[in-house]
């Protein structure tokens, strides 16, 4: 690669990140529904049409957005248990699920972009798919090194077999993921994920307000009854 071709590269990165950081800036304080390709065109003293060159549509440019959502949760989810041995998932799990919580708090605007209120007309692409899987892969992992550990607990005692309708949804959850896990520890294992994304939202949006505020000592407790759910040994 040429000299010229680095530095045109380097220049259209530097302006594809001058533009992403405008848009979230508008989606903070506006809204996703209001985001603007003209609006963030006048702010960083663009013409629309060299905007467009970049972004062909709102649609795309909140794509772009909401890919960064997902990767920026990804990775501090990814990394969250960084330290914690192997033989702790219990710890390894409470890590990940404080790292999703301490990231969401950080980037309030940008966890609703991707789990809150839908953006009206837009439907977001195929291309997202692998982004929004991060979270589940890095928790249901989790489950998965204690499964083969020989650390996952047994289901609690059940008055009949899992539905069979469930079952087969908690073998093609774990297969969107590449994840092997028996049916009953994968459907444990996304109501504990839904339970963690919904209990960050209750917080993040005021569902909480004048009752679990502030949420520390109730999220922790919840983090704690969701690894029984799963199965993961308490270690203490």
């Amino acid at each position: 690669m040429n000299a010229s071709r680095t530095a045109r590269d380097r220049a259209r990165a530097e302006l594809t990140r001058e533009i992403t950081e405008e848009a979230r800036r508008q989606v903070a304080s506006e809204g996703a529904q209001r985001l603007s390709l003209r609006a963030v065109a006048r702010e960083l003293g663009m013409v629309s049409s060299a905007l467009y060159r970049y972004f062909p549509s709102r649609d795309d440019l909140l794509t772009q957005l909401i890919i960064d959502a997902y990767d920026g949760l990804g990775e501090a989810v990814e990394h969250g248990d960084d330290g914690i041995p192997a033989a702790d998932p219990r710890g390894r799990w409470t890590a990940k699920c404080a790292a999703a919580r301490t990231w969401a708090i950080a980037h309030r605007h940008e966890y609703a972009l991707i789990y809150g209120t839908p953006v009206p007309g837009y439907q977001a692409p195929e291309a997202t798919v692998g982004h929004a899987s991060r979270v589940p892969v890095a928790l249901l992992g989790v489950v998965k090194d204690a499964l083969d550990a020989g650390l996952l607990a047994e289901p609690p005692a059940r008055r009949h077999a899992l539905d069979p309708e469930l079952a087969a949804q908690g073998e093609l959850a774990a297969s969107l993921v590449a994840i092997d896990l028996p049916p009953a520890a994968a459907v444990r294992a996304v109501i504990a994920w839904s339970q963690l994304s919904g209990m960050i939202g209750f917080e993040l949006f005021g569902t909480f307000a004048g009752s679990f505020d502030p949420a520390d000592a109730f999220f922790s407790e919840a983090v704690a009854r969701m690894a029984d759910l799963v199965g993961l040994p308490d270690g203490g």
